[in-house]
């Protein structure tokens, strides 16, 4: 045994997972090379940018959880600000989950201002404490989450003060997805992301979306709703004028 080698320690879940301290910090050259820390680059030259990935929001400093391993918002995040890229980060979550372990990695941290909407009564069970956490009842509609939105998010944007916001569009939202418990339809889900794209740009900020969740056993459906951020974000490219010319209309 290397008695140099730090001890598992013990997650919430009872699961031993590595010591945090024994772990050695991700080098800065590898956090730039993440595709999320990328997008989040072209997001801050042109306004906007999608990451064809990423979202995997349930990691935590230690340990893995959700079936995701490492979190790429809190990457994202830590490196824009290492960088001198941004001194606040807003990171909206709109999974049908809570962003658990982003929260948790950021509790104390003043810098990063964590928002999520999620299915109050879905995983995970034991959740996490976000700057502001909105829980939804299961079956919310089109309407009733908009609504929310339009309520929260201006809001949030003027408390927050960021310099750039990273949004996690999953679409495990869908009335149709296996592990969601809310009601929106796809067209809800394209005005939801059209709606955070809008606020931003109105405001100015750079925002760098990640597809997030989505369990449709119909992989083509999925697929399709995975795209529905990309679509929308070419519409607020458009009316916004953001970045170099863009192509025709999806």
């Amino acid at each position: 045994v290397n008695p140099d080698r730090a001890a598992p320690s013990t997650n919430p879940h009872g699961v031993p997972s590595t010591n945090p301290h024994g772990v050695k910090r991700l080098d800065a050259r590898l956090g730039r090379r993440l595709v999320p820390a990328v997008a989040t680059q072209l997001a801050l030259r042109h306004g906007l940018a999608c990451h064809l990935g990423g979202g995997t929001h349930h990691a935590h400093r230690d340990f893995g959880s959700g079936f995701t391993i490492l979190n790429d918002l809190a990457v994202a995040a830590k490196y824009a600000l290492t960088a001198g890229l941004a001194r606040r980060v807003l990171i909206v979550d709109l999974d049908v989950h809570q962003g658990d372990g982003t929260a948790a990695i950021f509790a104390d941290d003043p810098s990063v201002y964590t928002l999520s909407f999620h299915c109050g009564k879905n995983f995970p069970f034991r959740k996490s404490k976000s700057d502001l956490d909105i829980d939804l009842p299961p079956g919310t509609d089109d309407a009733a989450y908009l609504a929310t939105i339009k309520d929260v998010l201006p809001r949030v944007l003027v408390a927050a003060k960021p310099d750039l916001v990273l949004y996690d569009a999953g679409v495990d939202v869908a009335a149709t997805d296996s592990l969601g418990f809310l009601s929106l339809t796809d067209q809800g889900i394209f005005d939801r992301d059209r709606l955070v794209l809008e606020l931003c740009a109105h405001a100015g900020l750079p925002i760098a979306t990640v597809i997030g969740g989505g369990y449709c056993t119909d992989l083509s459906e999925l697929a399709r709703r995975h795209s529905i951020v990309f679509r929308a974000a070419q519409t607020v490219w458009v009316d916004f004028a953001l970045g170099d010319p863009p192509g025709p209309r999806l």
